[in-house]
């Protein structure tokens, strides 16, 4: 992981000289390091407090080390720095038990000496057993105060380490962080001291803590291809997951979740909280995250944020977002999908019976904050609640007006995304009340039917042929292509009838711009391929607008309603599948360079230009995508589909997939081909518990059921 995901070095665009930072703990990490020997920069604990030092390695020479050397690594920072005085290299990171590791080197080149002494936060930190520090952060808002413990590995930095001309000294400094009053003090000064402490040299301290980190990566399936854009992609979606893991077990948060992202729209001004971050459980994520991390081996991860939202919910029992503190709004999301997913691989009837009583409350919840009486389709009252903000759609009665602010020129709709996820979630709710015995499940299947049929009778157009919105009350459509009129076909809902849907996704004059796919047509009056409104910004230059920049968000459901699409119509779209994939997969990467991993919020429709500027930002899916259509595994209730597109790989191995109670292994190569993977046979193999259960000289789709896959080993079904 580690050496396939260098970066060299990475900054924020909007602050070239704040350094990223991979590794991440449970609860600590880096929004920001400066260039600087230490932790300087803007830390931050369970959420955003914006900590300005942990601790910094100060000198009487410089004050300055750039131009420095850096080099990102997933798991730790490695900077250098060489003048005529003096030269540095420090390894930095963070481990999971949230201590702050600073390994550093530094040479004496000068005539005179060296002086070095450790800083801290302004007077905050005192002396402990005479060769450690203690303090407090106060937090002001928020009900924790973050306690820290300090170790050095030479006590002489406490005073003044002084380096004679040509001499060299290593160093350790550790910082471990903890909640005030809740983490014993003692126990963060036996953390930190188990990095300072322990007689390790630096070099092996810097060992440990990769081999530690790399451990959480060897739990994910892993996959392998043809094509190294893909394997790149793959391998920074797990990182993604990591790199937003968090564990608070505090509040709200007793259970892991993963973050929306790591950094944030806020002052960063020193224990500032103004502005919007995403360091927080955010409810319109979580089924993203879930899709994605159902296919890791350890449930936990997956389960701990439907935990967390059915242990704090809002108002009627409706999962929203949380802070430790504070039970949030709630955005429109697809959750009992995204659970019921989860099982399908996992299979914890235990967890389904006991959140069954929550999951039957979104649906309740949902029809009285959003339905109506007329049909079955929900109402959005706040155009941002279904997380699309200013999707021109909501302003199409109005005629698009300068200023969308203005609430007389905002219409409610009844929107295709939340009915979508309404559909989905009660369907999933008759399934998962069918797994626990509750005599419930007709109902809600037949709601479901009912939600459906008016989806396809109401919203559809028969002479554009596409879904849209509609006025709430008169049930007139507003006529822009909004990303979510592909929803239906996510949702596999749609057939023969609405066959010229998908192809509105190959019209270059609509959604098959440069960067695909924009999250309004290109010929709605109102697109704007860079955000704003109209030919000005409403929410800054980096502020979120759904009128025509592309969102890794949706990518990741309308690439997955043109897989579906393909599947049922003969596979006729597989190309366009491998192209848009690969076009999705380049957002991953800064200026297209394999060699610049990183994500963000969205991106100009039309350049691919980053429109902001929260690296490593985790709302959407791809792994699933991978697994689900490229080398085309499906978990249902009772057997295992295959059914893979045609991504044009020469050959593919995807392993370690454990689902159903079984491991699975599926490879594909084309004959002749020479595949850098030692033994993948040719055609396309399904693997079971290390047996071979199926081969085909092609690719191509067969049902397999789960009791045969049990019940047989070493022979091959056809």
């Amino acid at each position: 992981m580690n050496q396939r995901l260098y970066a060299g070095r990475k900054t924020l665009r909007t602050h070239p000289g704040a350094l990223l930072l991979g590794s991440t703990g449970a609860r600590l990490w880096a929004d920001y390091v400066d260039p600087v020997p230490g932790f300087s920069g803007r830390f931050d604990f369970i959420h955003k407090v914006n900590i300005p030092i942990l601790f910094q390695i100060d000198n009487h020479v410089t004050n300055s080390y750039e131009p420095c050397q850096t080099e990102w690594y997933p798991s730790y920072l490695r900077m250098t720095y060489t003048s005529t005085r003096m030269s540095l290299e420090e390894r930095k990171f963070i481990s999971w038990n949230d201590c702050a590791v600073s390994c550093q080197t530094w040479t004496n080149h000068s005539a005179e000496e060296l002086i070095l002494w450790l800083r801290t936060y302004a007077d905050g930190f005192e002396l402990h057993d005479g060769k450690r520090l203690q303090g407090i952060y106060p937090i002001p808002h928020y009900s924790f105060d973050v306690a820290a413990a300090i170790s050095v590995s030479d006590t002489e930095l406490l005073d003044g380490m002084r380096l004679a001309p040509g001499q060299s000294a290593t160093f350790i400094i550790a910082a471990a962080l903890g909640i005030s009053g809740q983490d014993e003090m003692s126990m963060l000064h036996a953390r930190a001291a188990a990095f300072t402490e322990c007689g390790w040299t630096a070099d092996q301290i810097v060992e440990k803590q990769c081999e530690e980190y790399q451990e959480w990566f060897d739990h994910a399936p892993a996959f392998t291809s043809s094509d190294a854009l893909l394997d790149k992609t793959w391998l920074y979606r797990w990182f993604l997951l990591r790199h937003n893991l968090a564990d608070p077990k505090y509040g709200n948060l007793t259970y892991p979740l993963f973050y929306e992202g790591r950094s944030h729209k806020k002052s960063k001004e020193p224990f500032s909280k103004g502005g919007w971050e995403f360091s927080k459980l955010i409810n319109l994520s979580v089924p993203l995250h879930i899709m994605d991390a159902r296919w890791y081996q350890d449930v936990s991860y997956a389960e701990g944020p439907l935990r967390n939202m059915a242990e704090s919910p809002g108002e009627g029992g409706q999962f929203c977002c949380l802070t430790v503190d504070t039970v949030m709004h709630a955005f429109a999301n697809f959750t009992c999908w995204a659970a019921y997913q989860l099982y399908l691989v996992h299979r914890n009837r235990d967890l389904i019976v006991k959140l069954l009583p929550s999951f039957k409350s979104q649906i309740s919840e949902a029809i009285r904050v959003h339905g109506n009486e007329s049909d079955h389709l929900m109402i959005e009252y706040k155009h941002t609640r279904t997380g699309k903000e200013y999707q021109p759609s909501y302003w199409y009665f109005h005629n698009y007006p300068k200023n969308p602010k203005d609430k007389q020129t905002y219409t409610h709709l009844k929107r295709v995304d939340r009915t979508v996820y309404h559909y989905l979630n009660t369907l999933a709710l008759a399934y998962m009340c069918e797994i626990a015995g509750d005599t419930q499940a007709a109902s809600y299947r037949r709601l479901a039917e009912a939600i459906k049929k008016d989806i396809l009778e109401k919203m559809w157009d028969e002479e554009t042929a596409f879904f849209y919105d509609l006025h709430h009350e008169t049930d007139e459509k507003a006529f822009v292509k909004n990303i979510v009129g592909f929803y239906p076909a996510w949702a596999k809902m749609i057939d023969e009838p609405y066959n010229g849907m998908i192809g509105h996704l190959f019209n270059e004059d609509e959604f098959r711009t440069k960067c695909p796919f924009p999250s309004v047509s290109a010929d709605c009056p109102a697109y704007s391929k860079e955000g704003g409104w109209m030919g000005h910004y409403v929410k800054g230059r980096n502020g979120c607008v759904w009128d025509g920049p592309t969102w890794p968000y949706t990518n990741s459901i309308t690439l997955d309603a043109l897989a579906k699409e393909s599947k049922r119509r003969d596979h006729q779209y597989d190309d366009f599948f491998a192209h848009s994939l690969r076009e999705y997969s380049f957002l991953h990467f800064m200026k297209r360079d394999l060699n610049q991993p990183g994500l963000v919020e969205h991106y100009n429709s039309a350049t691919g230009e980053p429109l902001s500027d929260e690296q490593e930002y985790n709302h959407s899916f791809y792994i699933d995508l991978v697994i689900s259509h490229v080398a085309g595994l499906t978990i249902e209730k009772d057997s295992v589909i295959l059914d893979p597109l045609d991504a044009g790989l020469d050959y593919f191995s995807l392993d370690r997939v454990k689902a159903a109670g079984m491991e699975f292994r599926i490879t594909y190569k084309k004959p002749g081909v020479h595949a850098e993977i030692p033994d993948l046979k040719d055609g396309y193999r399904l693997y079971v518990d290390g047996e071979l259960v199926f081969a085909h000289d092609k690719l191509c789709r067969v049902e397999l059921p789960i009791r045969k896959l049990t019940g047989t080993k070493g022979a091959i079904l056809t």
